[in-house]
């Protein structure tokens, strides 16, 4: 499987998933970095299938245009997403590049769309889950209950060894583990349902 994380701009990632053999791709949240997006997948020589956003906010979607009339992909979003989207998935489904199967998790709480894709034991937690820090809900569609949900009953239950690839580059290195982070990631501390939304600032 090749994997690429790129941060041209800005402190967005997006990240490049290709089968090894079929050299089918997909890019997750192109963000700002359609240009840099571009020169990897067509010096590596992918063939760009699908544009995956994680959810719909402007910073994670901006290269969908350019990518889609470039390369004729389509792009995928969580069915309540209000983004203009070619597929849309739901929590359990699968995305498949040749042999590489990309799973998709609905992670709300940030926004109602929120997903994350877990591949080859790496999480790409969009604004979900940061190194260091978890994605704000104070914003429309945010809410604390659901990004409670999200994390401690999806996110932490997963292997110590997944690897957690964010949306954003704004902790001390750009991934990190899912069990570094439970060790170390102040907001994934052990609390009750109205400790986080108090801790969340929502009462």
């Amino acid at each position: 499987m090749f994997f690429r994380q790129i941060k041209q701009m800005g402190d967005n990632f997006s990240y490049i998933i290709a089968d090894g053999k079929t050299g089918e791709a997909a890019v997750v949240d192109p963000s700002f970095n359609a240009e840099e997006i571009t020169r990897v997948l067509k010096e590596k020589n992918l063939k760009l299938k699908y544009i995956i956003d994680t959810h719909g906010h402007m910073d994670h979607t901006a290269g969908n245009g350019q990518l889609k009339s470039d390369f004729g992909a389509k792009i995928v979003a969580h069915r309540s997403s209000g983004i203009d989207k070619d597929m849309k998935v739901d929590d359990g489904n699968r995305i498949e590049l040749g042999e590489v199967a990309i799973r998709v998790l609905h992670t709300p709480g940030h926004t109602p769309d929120g997903i994350c894709l877990l591949v080859d034991n790496k999480l790409l937690t969009g604004d979900t889950l940061f190194i260091g820090e978890c994605g704000r809900t104070d914003l429309p569609g945010g809410s604390a209950e659901q990004l409670y949900r999200s994390l401690f009953e999806k996110l932490v239950k997963l292997d110590d060894s997944v690897e957690v690839y964010p949306g954003h580059d704004y902790g001390p290195k750009p991934h990190s583990t899912m069990g570094e982070q439970k060790k170390t990631n102040y907001v994934l501390e052990g609390r009750s349902l109205e400790d986080f939304m108090e801790f969340m600032g929502q009462p």
